[in-house]
């Protein structure tokens, strides 16, 4: 599995990389926000830093989420065009409704990859495969703050598998290290959340506890 990460700030990227190796970024309006610069001085930054780090060409995904106010295809499609121009990295993160699933199939058509987000049931993940969507964004806490269920995951893997839908599924608004390992389980490709979600999937009271321990045993050993 492919660890994203979810942020637009460049001190959390370079951690990240540095340190946990992750696969790629996701961004979307708040994290942009969350930074505390304009969305376009986020795009360059972020294409500087890619460049000084040796990842630019396009085998390190970033996903920027365009202005979600656009309602036609042919105004993400424009959008889409400015923002991919920046980098080979950049993947563009387009709504899954009837204009924005238009205009993933024109996009990578025209060689701009994709990233349908704001899916929410198989029959959504479905039509995104089909017009070649590079990856699909089906978000897991949203539902499961509502009480609903995040088992849909494991729908979208199956119908994939069945019919060798080439769309890399990740995981999106993942929020703790329990869903990370069920969706590991259940075969998604990616999953993609915060830092501090990461951090602490890492620990378990348990390692504490033994580290207690065995540092009690160490310091009660004979050095020779």
């Amino acid at each position: 599995m492919k660890y994203f990460l979810d942020s637009a700030k460049l001190d959390e990227i370079r951690y990240a990389y540095d340190n946990y190796g992750i696969d790629g970024i996701t961004t979307n309006p708040k994290h942009i926000k969350n930074s505390g610069k304009p969305f376009m001085q986020c795009v360059k930054d972020i294409a500087a830093w890619l460049r000084e780090t040796g990842l630019e060409g396009g085998s390190f995904p970033v996903s920027f989420e365009i202005n979600p106010h656009l309602e036609t295809w042919q105004e993400m499609m424009e959008a889409a065009k400015v923002v991919s121009s920046y980098s080979a990295n950049y993947v563009i993160k387009i709504p899954c409704c009837e204009q924005g699933v238009i205009a993933a199939k024109k996009l990578e058509e025209a060689g701009i990859r994709t990233n349908v987000t704001l899916v929410f049931s198989p029959s959504q993940a479905i039509q995104a495969a089909r017009v070649g969507a590079r990856f699909v964004s089906p978000f897991v806490g949203w539902k499961e703050n509502s009480g609903d269920s995040g088992e849909y995951i494991k729908d979208i893997v199956r119908i994939y598998r069945n019919y060798d839908y080439k769309t890399e599924i990740i995981v999106a608004a993942v929020r703790n290290g329990h869903q990370i390992a069920d969706y590991a389980a259940a075969g998604a490709d990616i999953v993609t959340c915060g830092l501090q979600v990461y951090r602490d999937s890492f620990t378990h009271p348990f390692t504490d506890y033994g580290l207690g321990v065995f540092r009690e045993a160490w310091d009660g050993t004979a050095a020779e």
